[in-house]
């Protein structure tokens, strides 16, 4: 039995939360702060619901054990990592599959502190044009895109060769050792640089969708890199509390550099973005520009 046949038993097992174990969760939700922060580019390299960033978090949230009963509420002393990104995984796997339709667009809204929200619309297949804020994405069709937002206005509208960018991907590992091989053929930094690794998690978990066996692949599969901390009291860009996991900065990093910080709901155990930054909206809409 590996690590995802036992998150599928906890999953199928542990049951929901009673109500007076949500309440609190659901007050802090209710009355967090919410932010902002200028619009990014997209970022690495392939690239995270209502509020989380789980796949099929867009519609629902389920609540597994209370967390007292695990050691990861957000008040906790030491939290295990390794326990919270398998309590993630958990919640991901308990989650059903929502897949779109080819012609689709993932819609997300990211906020951040003291900035704007981020509103993107990228096509679910990659082929059609999408918008990142008020800026055209183009689709790539048959290995052909036109370019918009060139600095040389003559090259705008003109065709450059490409290959589709897809906001869903259905077919990435469905295991911890597939997930794992898979960050290491597709990382974004030097090879080893396990804080380059946290952010391509972000990525994935941002303004991608997954399956929610992927996604359970997906956190399995950090829960095994080495030199994970665990931190209480975090709160993510939109001010909503929760744990926090982090990854060492990287060998040669400047001193001033800090580590990314996951955060997850200390309840449900659900994704909610970064100490930087919050997935606050998420779901597939018919058309580019098209809210929720």
């Amino acid at each position: 039995m590996d690590e995802l046949d036992l998150i599928r038993e906890r999953a199928e097992t542990v049951g929901f939360a009673p109500a007076e174990h949500l309440a609190p969760a659901r007050e802090r939700l209710l009355t967090a702060a919410r932010g902002g922060r200028a619009a990014r580019p997209r970022r690495w390299f392939w690239a995270a619901g209502a509020t989380v960033g789980l796949a099929a978090a867009i519609t629902a949230v389920v609540a597994l054990a209370p967390a007292d009963r695990i050691g990861v509420g957000a008040g906790v002393a030491n939290a295990d990592p390794v326990r919270v990104l398998s309590e993630a995984a958990s919640a991901a796997l308990a989650q059903p599959a929502t897949a779109p339709r080819p012609d689709q667009f993932l819609y997300v809204k990211t906020e951040f502190p003291g900035y704007p929200p981020r509103e993107v619309w990228l096509s679910v297949d990659g082929t059609r044009d999408g918008l990142i804020g008020d800026t055209k994405a183009p689709g790539c069709r048959d290995g052909k895109a036109h370019v918009s937002g060139a600095n040389d206005p003559s090259k705008e509208g003109t065709l450059e060769d490409c290959r589709p960018y897809p906001a869903y991907l259905p077919d990435l590992p469905t295991t911890p050792e597939a997930m794992s091989a898979y960050f290491t053929a597709h990382h974004s930094g030097k090879k080893g640089d396990v804080n380059a690794m946290g952010k391509d998690v972000i990525d994935l978990a941002g303004e991608h969708v997954l399956p929610p066996a992927s996604y359970a692949a997906l956190f399995a599969a950090a829960a095994k890199v080495p030199g994970l901390t665990a931190l209480d009291h975090v709160t993510d860009g939109a001010g909503r509390p929760g744990v926090g996991i982090t990854w060492p900065v990287g060998p040669g990093a400047s001193s001033e550099a800090k580590p990314v910080v996951l955060v997850f709901d200390a309840t449900t155990h659900q994704y909610l973005g970064t100490d930087g930054e919050a997935i606050t909206v998420k779901a597939f809409v018919d058309r580019a520009g098209q809210r929720p």
